[in-house]
């Protein structure tokens, strides 16, 4: 069944990068479980309507992206701070 849920995102390139912090709680947002297991989905950023393939960030891809997330949010890095469930990252990368 499709969901729409409106997240704030980061660039990395050609990607759209999304955080699964559920605002800090140790619980991660039902939306997550269903990305998961999707090889596709569709988003809408300002303008225009994609297709795109999420995978979950690695180790290696991760500190850099939060660095970047938390340089234009900071309030990310309070979330982080409130569980102690790793609070991964998201890339959408466009088909």
């Amino acid at each position: 069944k499709s969901r729409i849920t409106p997240l704030m995102y980061i660039r990395d390139g050609d990607n759209y990068v999304i955080t699964a912090s559920n605002n800090g709680r140790d619980k991660y947002p039902s939306w997550f479980h269903n990305l998961k297991n999707s090889s596709q989905v569709e988003i809408e950023v300002p303008g225009k309507h994609l297709m795109v393939s999420p995978t979950i960030a690695t180790e290696d891809e991760q500190a850099p992206l939060w660095a970047q997330l938390v340089a234009q949010a900071p309030f990310f890095d309070d979330y982080k701070k409130g569980t102690t469930r790793p609070i991964p990252l998201v890339l959408l990368r466009p088909k």
